[in-house]
């Protein structure tokens, strides 16, 4: 027991300490932003009852897949580059989605 103890003592302090650099940095920011659409998609849908998708899930669905996507292109990892990057065509055809149809009913009340 105390072996295998430390064999994860010594795999947490060479994953989260000795490779720790501006670019793991980068990576968790990134996911911070990434899981804090969630958070904002679920506090919105709490406070209407029912599900909801506020703009600020695409905002943050679109910086923290971008960062995200820097992260993985500098880690050369293909399956997270294909994934990041497809998505963020999702995320900025929702929000200019978003734009126009608020311009079309900013220009239908006046």
């Amino acid at each position: 027991m105390i072996e295998a103890l430390s064999h994860l003592s010594t795999w947490l302090h060479d994953t989260f300490v000795v490779q720790f650099d501006g670019w793991i940095l980068l990576g968790f920011v990134a996911q911070f932003m990434f899981t804090m659409r969630f958070v904002v998609q679920w506090l919105a849908s709490e406070r209407a009852k029912r599900s909801v998708v506020p703009v600020a899930f695409w905002s943050f669905s679109l910086f923290g897949g971008a960062l995200l996507l820097v992260y993985a292109i500098q880690r050369q990892d293909p399956v997270f580059i294909a994934g990041q990057g497809m998505g963020l065509f999702i995320y900025i055809r929702n929000l200019w989605l978003i734009a126009a149809e608020r311009k079309t009913s900013m220009a239908d009340t006046r």
